[in-house]
């Protein structure tokens, strides 16, 4: 390698740890608004739910400079197919962060809602806990990208069956408290609402772990894993009895 080559590499490794550093702040922040937003539902806290609202300003800022850095970087340095398969994969990363920050404010927004409704009892704890397990997979992945490991990605991505048991559980619950009490509807559609987007949170955190895999390999992990989710065949179920 030349001293030409050698100066671009090194400014290369120079961007990397730049990016890898906002990378990691970015997603520090995203586990942070999912288990305040979590909290905020179950303690029924406004200002907390606000708090994370606000916040998401910070992450969506952070996307749009990642992306930024990743195109000047493409630009200046002209990488190899293996940066720009890192380069890649940190643009689709942050933009599966920023997404999961969105969905933590969408729980957030329905606070105020629930505030005003009588609550569901345990709904907001088992929401919590679904929650905290997602913000404990997204810690994994982004743990398994700064360190390369393929295993603890592989192992995110399985876990996010979990998550999806956990959701089908609490679209049952929700549907046997609107079934028992009319007036259990409006607010078990808003925590369903809620469960929801938490189960999408946990999608795109294995998005993130299949990221890590692809970085490592070349590959995407080798089949789609079918989701568990069983809410649609239980509404076809439910329109035709």
């Amino acid at each position: 390698m030349n001293s030409s080559q050698q100066h671009i590499s090194s400014a290369f490794d120079r961007d990397l740890e730049g990016i890898q550093a906002r990378i990691m702040k970015m997603g520090g922040l995203v586990e942070q608004a999912i288990l305040d937003a979590a909290q905020a539902l179950e303690t029924r806290d406004q200002e907390l739910a606000d708090q994370v609202r606000n916040n998401d300003k910070t992450i969506d800022q952070l996307e749009e400079l990642l992306n930024e850095e990743a195109a000047r970087v493409i630009a200046l340095r002209a990488p190899t197919a293996v940066d720009l398969r890192v380069i890649l994969s940190v643009m689709r990363i942050s933009a599966n962060l920023e997404r999961i920050g969105d969905l933590a404010k969408n729980l957030a927004k329905r606070n105020a809602i629930l505030m005003s409704m009588p609550s569901i009892n345990g709904a907001a704890s088992q929401l919590r806990r679904m929650a905290r397990d997602v913000q404990i997979m997204l810690k994994d992945a982004l743990d398994a990208y700064i360190q390369r490991d393929e295993a603890l990605a592989r192992d995110v991505i399985d876990r996010d069956i979990d998550i999806d048991q956990m959701y089908n559980t609490l679209f049952r619950e929700f549907l046997t408290f609107m079934l028992e009490d009319p007036r259990n509807i409006t607010p078990c559609m808003h925590l369903h609402f809620i469960a929801k987007n938490v189960e999408r949170m946990g999608d795109h955190v294995t998005s993130i772990a299949e990221q890590v895999v692809f970085l490592v390999t070349g590959d995407k992990p080798e089949e789609a894993r079918q989701k568990e989710d069983v809410t649609s065949s239980d509404a076809r179920l439910s329109t035709t009895s």
